[in-house]
């Protein structure tokens, strides 16, 4: 196969790409990865935590990829070791995350919606992960509230006021993955330090 291509980076997206949301990837994909790798670096990126990654894409993700990027990339690893990441936390101070998370489960709590569930809001290291329906759905409840989502825009919507509200928080609101908006600081200097070091 030759030498690998250095300077060029392969990167994935997990959730909807190289797996089903919340669903471990199949031996074809993991075999086709390493096969990859042989060719060029092979990075992964994901919204979730580092956790939840390797509940898709196993336990020894770390080692299975050159470059794993959780949290959108706020969490950083190169050859199983952590390069860098961000805090929401030192990002914003604990009075305005307060004050962002109050007014963030003040708003889901008057939306009406079908179905609501548990765990509205997960912190994470570098984000925070806002689901009006609740991570705690089932996967038959999640379909149903994606078709809820696509005709009344619920999570549409609920980025917009937040843009809005918290315009001065240096922040962007990404609709994330199926169910869910990514709070995430705007620390793209930083972020694309981290880069620069994967292709050294």
């Amino acid at each position: 196969m030759g030498e690998r291509k250095e300077g060029v980076i392969a990167l994935f997206d997990i959730d909807g790409t190289l797996t089903y949301p919340r669903k471990a990837a199949t031996k074809e994909m993991f075999h086709f990865l390493q096969q990859l790798r042989k060719v060029v670096p092979v990075g992964i990126v994901g919204g979730s935590d580092l956790i939840k990654v390797m509940e898709q894409l196993g336990k020894s993700v770390l080692m299975d990829y050159d470059y794993v990027f959780s949290e959108n990339g706020l969490v950083a690893f190169k050859d199983g070791k952590l390069i860098g990441h961000e805090s929401l936390k030192t990002h914003l101070g604990e009075a305005k995350l307060k004050e962002f998370i109050n007014f963030a489960l003040l708003y889901m709590a008057h939306l009406d919606i079908p179905v609501k569930r548990g765990t509205f809001i997960e912190f994470r290291v570098g984000m925070l992960n806002l689901c009006p329906i609740g991570r705690n759905c089932s996967s038959e409840e999640r379909e149903q509230f994606i078709k809820y989502d696509e005709e009344h825009n619920v999570r549409r919507t609920f980025a917009e006021v937040l843009r809005t509200r918290f315009s001065n928080y240096s922040l962007t609101f990404s609709i994330g993955g199926q169910i869910g908006i990514d709070v995430i600081p705007n620390i793209f200097p930083t972020l694309n330090l981290i880069f620069s070091q994967c292709l050294i």
